[in-house]
């Protein structure tokens, strides 16, 4: 849909950008010393972390899906990369990253089978592998946790690495590694056809059938990238804080929920952008970190306001929904229907 030249994705991301910029003008007004590097250089840390996940989360998202246990993901790579880091420190790096991520798609795909295979609501099947991950944490550890004494040097010196400066703002790998996976997510949902698939099954599951997409292996893959990236995310998770318990993780799978639907991917699938997920998620860390200085808010309405921003995201896009399908019915024949053409809505690079 376009209106005025300009794509909806478009007119989304530039709104978004409004908000960004009023709700740092709003707090800066309201907290003293607001505007400082030291806000960008925590605030960017932070969205390094919860970006990969929700970049994951829109996959699944754009399927028509959902993925709860994103959360418990986090929190098992954290606790099982640092303690292999601990019981093997000259482990090399590549290898310590591509294990995260290498554990974390093995919880996505036993997400992903239980969905697409067995056909199970993906909101029962992940809200039990959220409890079932974060039970076998708890039981794995035995209570212990994970301290940055245990591991190598390396490990919370990454988190710490700038890549460059510009003035006061530091420019962490970690950040910049984030911002990668974030372009290449954005390259292959847009650029290659089995991307294209992912948004070809959320948006008429029917049609990308009759097209020849295979739904399950669709719905297996988002699973699957989600989880892996949910695995990176707690390598970061571990680097950035080092010591870890069981409780690392809670609570991402709302942030990461937030920052979909607050970026502008559709809620019931088949839309939206990672570039939207990105100012979502900056934007949600960003209101996150200011209500923590704000004195005249409690920090307990912090989860509130995360959940009154996915609130009115849903209801912004399905009042959007009603008016677009309201205009495609004003422009039908006042007599007769235009005829259904469901298998020529594919795109033809959607197709295997």
């Amino acid at each position: 849909m376009r209106n005025g030249g300009l794509s909806s994705g478009t007119l989304r991301l530039i709104a978004l950008m409004g908000v960004f910029g009023l709700v740092v003008i709003f707090f800066a007004t309201q907290i003293d010393n607001y505007l400082r590097a030291s806000l960008f250089n925590r605030t960017s840390t932070s969205v390094a972390i919860i970006l990969p996940i929700a970049v994951g989360q829109a996959f699944v998202v754009l399927t028509r899906n959902i993925d709860l246990s994103v959360g418990s993901i986090v929190g098992c790579t954290a606790y099982g990369i640092g303690g292999l880091l601990a019981a093997f420190p000259d482990l090399p790096p590549p290898v310590a990253v591509a294990a995260a991520v290498a554990m974390g798609a093995l919880f996505g795909t036993v997400n992903g089978l239980l969905v697409s295979r067995f056909g199970l609501p993906s909101i029962i099947v992940t809200l039990g592998t959220l409890a079932i991950f974060r039970s076998l944490l708890v039981q794995g550890s035995g209570g212990a946790s994970i301290t940055t004494a245990s591991l190598p040097a390396w490990v919370p010196a990454f988190a710490q690495a700038n890549a460059f400066t510009l003035g006061g703002l530091q420019i962490r790998w970690m950040v910049l590694a984030a911002l990668a996976v974030t372009l290449l997510a954005h390259l292959v949902l847009t650029r290659l056809r089995v991307g294209r698939q992912f948004h070809a099954a959320g948006s008429n599951p029917d049609a990308a059938a009759f097209a020849g997409i295979d739904l399950r292996a669709t719905v297996l893959r988002a699973f699957v990238i989600s989880g892996a990236l949910a695995g990176l995310a707690g390598f970061f998770f571990l680097a950035r804080f080092g010591n870890i318990t069981v409780v690392a993780g809670l609570g991402f799978e709302l942030k990461s929920v937030g920052a979909v639907v607050v970026g502008g991917v559709n809620i019931f699938g088949g839309s939206g952008s990672v570039l939207g997920v990105l100012m979502g998620a900056a934007l949600i860390d960003l209101i996150d970190a200011s209500l923590v200085r704000w004195p005249l808010v409690s920090e307990f309405w912090r989860e509130a306001v995360l959940g009154f921003l996915i609130l009115a995201a849903v209801a912004l896009d399905a009042a959007l929904a009603r008016r677009l399908m309201r205009r495609r019915a004003r422009r039908q024949p006042e007599h007769g229907t235009a005829p259904a053409a469901a298998p020529a809505a594919m795109p033809e690079d959607a197709r295997p």
